[in-house]
């Protein structure tokens, strides 16, 4: 079984910035790629962004040029810098792993950008 934890998230005023941090644990063989995607209540869970090993990333539009995600994987940890944060960025961010063709997730992480 594949554990993943977050943490980083929390109340921040619009234009303001928050990191996020995810620790992969457990049965770890083979990462194809690792990611952040969010949900906010009655909506899809959407992708933010996402690396893979080889360290390609690929980023919703809405995010780019503000986030950033990047990957220790010595440490099986990704993070995301989030900058210029607005109030549309308010989501639950989870976590997620690519391995084998399965996906796991974290249980998520709340942010909240105020006006």
């Amino acid at each position: 079984q594949v554990q993943l934890v977050e943490s980083g998230g929390g109340l921040v005023q619009a234009g303001g910035s928050l990191r996020l941090s995810c620790a992969a644990s457990g049965s770890i063989f083979r990462i194809n790629a690792m990611g952040w995607y969010r949900q906010t209540p009655g909506k899809q869970r959407e992708l933010v962004a996402r690396i893979t090993t080889g360290g390609s990333t690929n980023y919703a539009d809405s995010v780019k040029g503000r986030f950033t995600i990047s990957r220790d994987n010595a440490k099986n940890t990704v993070y995301l810098q989030m900058n210029s944060l607005k109030p549309e960025d308010t989501a639950t961010y989870y976590c997620a792993l690519e391995q084998r063709g399965v996906n796991y997730w974290g249980k998520g992480t709340l942010v909240t950008v105020s006006s």
